[in-house]
């Protein structure tokens, strides 16, 4: 896994964007150059990155969500592991 920890809290970088877009069907990330098409869990876990609440928050508040789905966390710490390194997501101590 990466360097982040469960208390570190991830935000939008400066720039992007989460938007639903009705003519696309789904949520989507934008950015300057761009546009990426989010799946549903991504935008699940990307609408709760509100700068406040940190990566075990995001979990909890997950995992009530949807509490019969297995492997939940490693999931959440994998996909937030990828925006992170797509430059999607910052992460604060």
């Amino acid at each position: 896994m990466s360097d982040f920890n469960l208390q570190q809290v991830p935000h939008l970088r400066r720039g992007f964007r989460l938007q639903w877009e009705p003519a696309q069907g789904c949520h989507v990330l934008l950015y300057p150059e761009g546009m990426v098409r989010l799946n549903d869990s991504a935008a699940e876990i990307l609408l709760l990155v509100d700068g406040e609440r940190n990566v075990g928050g995001i979990i909890d508040d997950l995992r009530l969500k949807f509490p019969d789905v297995p492997g939940l966390d490693e999931d959440i710490l994998a996909f937030i592991e990828v925006a992170h390194a797509q430059f999607w997501l910052q992460l604060n101590a």
